[in-house]
């Protein structure tokens, strides 16, 4: 990555979703923002409300040129993999008004880029997000799965001009 942009990564949830804003210049990452938004008790369109005002109010606060999510995996419970969804989209639907790009990533690909395995806990997840961003504390699982998703996305995006620029050079061959 050559350019700077700021991400905004976002790990959603029908109870705690997870939001982490990342400004990168090149590919070395500066911390700005991350927090978990904690949806109410109550009808579940109530909490997808708070989910949608909540993203909203981030995407107008921190401005990101991108939004990294988490795509949604198959649970062994299918209602909670359509909640998950539900939830998903409401975060979604929340930058549209914006002129954000989006980009999904399976939660066993950000893991991979930020641990090496996809197979990573939550808790390895927030020992390499704390070390790749040089934190001084550790955020919340669901805070630090977000800030995940932005470092996943920035490693893609250099990965991807690396290729870009290899491709020219070997055009000009």
């Amino acid at each position: 990555m050559t350019d700077t942009a700021r991400i905004l990564g976002i790990d959603p949830g029908s109870r705690f979703t997870g939001f982490g804003v990342l400004d990168f210049v090149g590919d070395k990452p500066t911390y700005v923002a991350s927090g978990t938004i904690k949806s109410p008790d109550g009808t579940f369109p109530e909490r997808l409300r708070k989910i949608f005002d909540s993203v909203s109010e981030i995407v107008e606060q921190y401005h990101p040129d991108i939004v990294s999510i988490e795509s949604v995996f198959m649970a062994r419970n299918a209602g909670s993999a359509l909640k998950l969804g539900h939830a998903r989209a409401a975060a979604l639907c929340a930058t549209f008004e914006f002129d954000v790009e989006v980009f999904e990533y399976a939660p066993r690909e950000i893991k991979l880029a930020v641990v090496g395995t996809g197979a990573a806990t939550k808790e390895q997840v927030q020992h390499m997000v704390v070390s790749l961003l040089q934190l001084d504390g550790t955020p919340a699982s669901d805070a630090a799965d977000a800030l995940a998703a932005a470092i996943c996305h920035a490693n893609r995006r250099r990965i991807q001009s690396n290729l870009d620029d290899a491709a020219v050079i070997a055009s000009l061959r």
